[in-house]
């Protein structure tokens, strides 16, 4: 085998490979219809997702995509603006506004794409009415530091918006909408990607206010108002507004795991993928992981060695401390102590954007000899863990995984190698 650090790279960069937009795009191609085609879309991949769709189209077409900063390509025709993540900006609610205005009043004749993707729930942000942005930003931020998974902060944001939770396909009834995902959420739960502005939606305002108060989120006024006034509800399943609005799930979580187990076998590896939508708090997974590594070391079982435990799905963490989170390099550094230097032991975590929580850092990876350079460079491991500040820990160790935007997003990553 080649060097470990080589070898779970190599792992990552197959996976992210395998969620690229010029792989699945081609194959979902809609039928042409008579009138116009629309391109709209938001996510970390939008842009890339639809420069490979303009190069495959035959016919005319025009659009409008919002995506990270960073996050754009060139296009012809379908324009690509650029705003923030994970909290919203002007820019975003700019590029939301003039998107739903551009698939209004079409007809029957017309099509709509709507190519999706994670992090479209704070790019592509409308605040309702009667809400400020700001207010709606400030519970936004809220979220983000309460450990809240992303269907419940979803859930929260399709009722303070104005175009999600489906409500953009509502509005270009009666055109054909394809809707085209690539997901980023455990489970594949397409109405979770970007909040699902072009597909039904099950939840309810009492639910978006149960959420709120389960994790003690105080929100302001205009928005207590709004929820409690429950004045405009979400378009659920069967809803006539969505009967010409089709879904189809391009490029999944499972699909990259799948990629970097065939991998694992070339270079003579066992893979055990452990599941595509593991959630908790990413310390608390990294205990477990640790746990699991170490009965394989141990004992062979539930496989024997060399293997890599291949993991996806999206964990939290609850910001208590003073450092700014990030769940892949959080549950490496619970993994690292935890396993307390085992030999044989090493391990890559990485979000497939590139982007670790608010941090432009894919994540790092961890190696028997961790904590002792760690300790050698005066840092505390347990110190940084209590202050959610792996990202520091990390730099300093010269161990973090940096990609650049890879415009795609499958979620994250996690590759346990125990040789």
């Amino acid at each position: 085998m080649t060097d470990p650090k080589t070898f779970l790279r190599a792992l990552f960069d197959s996976a992210v490979d395998a969620a690229l937009p010029e792989k699945s795009v081609p194959r979902f191609l809609p039928e042409k219809p008579k009138g116009r085609t629309i391109v709209i879309g938001t996510g970390k991949a939008s842009a890339a997702m639809a420069k490979v769709f303009e190069e495959q189209w035959q016919g005319p077409l025009e659009g409008l995509i919002v995506t990270r900063y960073g996050h754009a390509v060139p296009t012809k025709h379908i324009r690509i603006v650029e705003a923030a993540h994970p909290v919203p900006d002007a820019a975003g609610e700019k590029g939301a506004a003039e998107m739903l205005q551009l698939v209004q009043g079409l007809t029957k004749d017309d099509l709509v794409v709507a190519l999706m993707s994670g992090g479209g729930s704070a790019l592509l942000s409308l605040a309702a009415e009667g809400v400020s942005a700001e207010d709606k930003r400030a519970v936004n931020r809220a979220l983000l530091k309460s450990g809240a998974p992303i269907q419940e902060m979803n859930c929260v944001r399709k009722h303070l918006s104005r175009i999600k939770g489906g409500r953009l396909a509502a509005a270009a009834f009666p055109a054909r909408v394809e809707t085209l995902v690539i997901s980023d959420v455990p489970g594949d739960d397409v109405s979770a990607v970007a909040s699902g502005p072009t597909v039904p939606d099950p939840t309810t305002y009492a639910e978006a206010r149960n959420i709120l108060a389960k994790y003690n989120v105080t929100v302001p006024d205009s928005v207590r108002r709004h929820l409690e006034a429950a004045p405009d509800e979400t378009p659920k399943p069967g809803d006539p507004r969505l009967a010409h609005a089709r879904t189809q799930l391009i490029a999944s979580p499972q699909t990259s795991l799948e990629a970097a187990a065939a991998v694992a076998r070339k270079h003579g590896i066992t893979p055990l993928i452990l599941g595509d939508a593991l959630e908790g708090e990413a310390r608390d997974v990294g205990f477990v992981m640790a746990g699991i590594a170490r009965q394989v070391q141990r004992f062979g079982q539930p496989v024997q060695r060399p293997c890599v435990l291949i993991s996806g799905g999206e964990t939290t963490v609850t910001v208590r401390g003073s450092g700014v989170g990030g769940r892949n390099v959080e549950f490496l550094l619970a993994l690292a102590i935890k396993l307390a230097g085992a030999e044989g032991i090493h391990a890559l975590a990485a979000d497939t954007d590139g982007v670790d929580g608010a941090v432009d850092v894919a994540g790092a990876m961890i190696t028997p000899d961790t904590l002792a350079r760690a300790r050698a460079h005066g840092i505390d491991p347990w110190e940084s863990l209590a202050n959610n500040d792996a990202h520091t820990f990390f730099k300093a160790l010269g161990n973090q995984v940096v990609t650049g935007p890879t415009l795609t997003n499958v979620n994250d990553f996690r590759a346990v190698l125990v040789v």
